[in-house]
């Protein structure tokens, strides 16, 4: 299993967060078992491999500290969309954004790019198009605005035909 992988069996907990009263160890308690992933790689490809002990701890570590952290994960979503109320966002692109951004708070050794990069990969699997331009706003700007040893974002320069110059 992959880090990308583990990081969307973490996207998709962290998702059913939002519906279920349990707390995160619980709901990881009864999503991170052989027998469960067994179920569902029926299903979905993505769990057809229980993850090892280190990917393991990464899903832990994401699922608990989106959990802990969630009202400041949502709060920053809702500062950086504008135009968009947060419960206009769908649920599965919330669930990845609280991801990325607890990756860029929180996890020092996951460079910015890679959690944005991946967030985005994730959200093309289980959005439209404009909900994944939508999110990948939000986190650059999150991530330009709030960190500022990030390089700003590329300038794009308007080519000119061969035959004008």
């Amino acid at each position: 299993m992959t880090r990308s992988s583990a990081r969307e069996i973490a996207v998709h907990i962290i998702f059913s967060l939002g519906f279920d009263h349990r707390s995160a160890q619980e709901i990881l308690e009864a999503e991170l078992t052989r027998e469960r992933f067994q179920e569902l790689a029926e299903e979905l490809p993505l769990y057809a491999q229980f993850p090892n002990e280190k990917q393991e701890r990464y899903i832990r570590e994401l699922v608990q500290g989106v959990f802990v952290h969630g009202p400041e994960l949502d709060d920053c979503i809702s500062r950086y969309s504008v135009g968009w109320a947060f419960a206009r966002i769908p649920r599965m692109a919330a669930a990845v954004m609280r991801t990325a951004m607890y990756e860029v708070l929180y996890m020092p050794d996951i460079p910015n790019a890679a959690a944005i990069n991946e967030a985005v990969e994730i959200a093309k699997k289980y959005e439209p198009a404009e909900v994944v331009s939508f999110l990948n706003g939000i986190l650059g700007t999150f991530v330009r605005t709030e960190f500022e040893d990030t390089p700003p974002k590329p300038e794009k320069k308007e080519t000119v035909p061969q035959e004008e110059m």
